[in-house]
C-alpha cells in the first residue's frame, strides 16, 4: 500500500494539476477530498489541455479509478457539464469515477445566496468564485444540508423543497431579491439525482478496500495551504481545509493509509482575491511574472497577484501539512531575470519573524527580508536531469531548500508531462 497526498503549498495555483496528472500514471486510485467546482486544475497533455474542476485529474488515465470524497461539496450541473466535455474531448468516464454517498449537494440557491452576500459585503468582500462553495459548507456545519445519499430517497423532493422556502424567505426579506422558482429545482434536482445514481458509493469503504489490497492511491489537493479555513489568512481563505489532514476527514480515511506528502509550490507566489500578501510586486516585476507564467485564474479568469518567492509561506505550509518533499513549478518562468529574490523572514517594525503570524493586521505590516541571486538566461524547458540546469537555477532551488528545511524532490520546466525533473523517486 502507498499513500500520496499533494498538497499546494501557497494559495492555491500552484500547479498542482500538472504534478497530480503526471504521478496519476502510477496511481490505482486518484482522490479529491475537499472544495467544490472553485477549484481547477489545467493539466497539459501531448500539447491538449484540459481544465479540470470538481473531476480528479486520473480521470485521463483509462485504468484508474476516481472518487469524490465526501469533504467535497459537488455541484450536478457543473459535474455533469465536465462529464460531457470530457467526452466531447475522447476522455472516457463511464465506470471510472465515484461520488461519496456523504458528500453535501449544491444547489441553485447556495449559488444566488453567495453572490448575494458578496454584494452585501461591499469593498470588503472576501472575493469570492461565486459557486456556492461557502454557503453550502455553511449548511453542512448548521446541519442543514442535503447529501448525495438524500437524492437517492423518495422523500428528497419534499426536503429539497422545504429548504427552499427558508432560502426564499432569506432571499426575498433580508436581501431583497426575487425568489427561486421552486418546483423547477425540485424537478431539476431530482432528474440530477436519478442521473447521479450510478456515480454514488461508499467510497470510504472504497478507499479502505483499495488501501488493503495494496493499491497506490494518490490523494489530490484542491487549492492551496493559505487557503485553510483554520490555518490559512482568514477571511480570505476557502470553506475547507486543502492541507494533509483534510484528507483523513474528507474522504474517511486512517493516518496510517498516507506514507508520504508532496508540497506544490511555484518557483514564485501568486495570490487570487484579496488579503495581505508580502513579496508582491505590483509593479512592472509582477506584470512580467504574470504574463511569462500565464497567471490567470483556471475557474474565474482573474488575473492574479504576483511576487518574489515566499520561504515564510511554503516553510509554514509544509509543517502544517508534514511536507516531505516539494515539486517546484514553473522555474522556466524566472528565466532572464538578472537577479532574483527569495524572502527568508518578514520584519514587523524591529522585529524578524520566520513563522507566518494568525493576524493579518501584523501581516499587513511585514516587509520581506530578501536573499538575492543571480539569474540565468539559458532556456531551460529542454533540461531533462537535475545536471542539466544551469549552476544559478540549481542554486535558486538550493536556496529553497535551504530557506524551508525541505527537499526538493521534482522541478518543472515547462507545462508538458515531459518537461519534468526528478531528483528523487516518489510515490514508488
Amino acid at each position: 500500500m502507498s499513500g500520496l497526498v499533494i498538497v499546494g503549498t501557497q494559495w492555491g495555483d500552484e500547479g498542482k494539476g500538472k504534478m497530480i496528472d503526471y504521478l496519476s500514471k502510477k496511481a490505482d486510485v486518484v482522490v479529491r477530498g475537499q472544495g467544490g467546482n472553485n477549484a481547477g486544475h489545467t493539466v497539459v497533455v501531448s500539447g491538449k489541455k484540459y481544465a479540470l474542476h470538481l473531476i480528479p485529474s486520473g480521470i485521463l488515465y483509462e485504468n484508474t479509478v476516481n472518487i469524490i470524497g465526501n469533504g467535497v461539496v459537488v455541484d450536478p450541473q457543473g459535474f455533469f457539464e465536465e462529464i460531457e466535455t470530457l467526452n466531447k474531448e475522447g476522455v472516457k468516464t463511464e465506470g471510472k469515477i465515484f461520488i461519496s454517498e456523504r458528500a453535501h449537494i449544491v444547489f441553485p440557491y447556495h449559488k444566488v445566496l453567495d453572490e448575494l452576500s458578496e454584494q452585501a459585503r461591499g469593498k470588503d468582500d472576501i472575493g469570492t468564485t461565486k459557486k456556492g462553495i461557502g454557503p453550502c459548507y455553511m449548511d453542512k456545519i448548521e446541519r442543514s444540508g442535503l447529501r448525495a445519499c438524500d437524492m437517492l430517497e423518495d422523500n428528497f423532493g419534499e426536503k429539497l423543497g422545504n429548504i427552499i422556502d427558508i432560502k426564499n424567505q432569506i432571499i426575498t426579506k433580508f436581501y431583497g431579491a426575487e425568489p427561486l422558482d421552486k418546483e423547477k429545482i425540485i424537478n431539476d434536482y431530482t432528474e440530477y439525482g436519478r442521473r447521479m445514481a450510478p456515480y454514488i458509493k461508499d467510497t470510504s469503504v472504497m478507499i479502505d478496500e483499495a488501501s488493503k489490497e495494496g493499491k497506490k492511491i494518490l490523494f489530490e489537493g484542491a487549492q492551496g495551504s493559505l487557503l485553510d479555513v483554520d490555518l490559512g489568512t482568514y477571511p480570505y481563505v476557502t470553506s475547507s481545509h486543502p492541507i494533509s489532514g483534510g484528507f483523513m476527514v474528507g474522504c474517511g480515511i486512517g493516518p496510517q493509509v498516507i506514507n508520504e506528502v508532496i508540497g506544490i509550490t511555484k518557483a514564485y507566489t501568486t495570490r487570487v482575491g484579496k488579503g495581505p500578501f508580502v513579496t508582491e510586486q505590483d509593479n512592472e516585476t509582477g506584470d512580467r511574472i504574470r504574463i511569462a507564467g500565464h497567471e490567470f485564474g483556471t475557474t474565474t479568469g482573474r488575473p492574479r497577484r504576483c511576487g518574489w518567492f515566499d520561504g515564510v509561506v511554503v516553510k509554514y505550509a509544509s509543517r502544517i501539512s508534514g511536507v516531505t518533499g516539494l515539486s517546484l513549478m514553473l522555474l522556466d518562468v524566472m528565466t532572464g531575470f538578472d537577479t532574483l529574490k527569495l524572502c527568508k523572514a518578514y520584519k514587523c517594525g524591529d522585529e524578524i519573524i520566520e513563522h507566518f503570524p494568525a493576524s493579518l493586521e501584523k501581516l499587513a505590516k511585514c516587509e520581506p527580508v530578501y536573499i538575492e541571486l543571480p539569474g540565468w538566461k539559458e532556456d531551460i524547458t529542454r533540461c531533462t536531469s537535475y545536471e542539466e540546469l544551469p549552476k544559478e537555477a540549481k542554486d535558486y532551488v538550493a536556496a529553497i531548500e535551504e530557506i524551508t528545511g525541505v527537499p526538493v524532490k521534482i522541478i518543472s520546466t515547462g507545462p508538458d508531462r515531459a518537461q519534468t525533473i526528478i531528483r528523487e523517486k516518489v510515490f514508488e
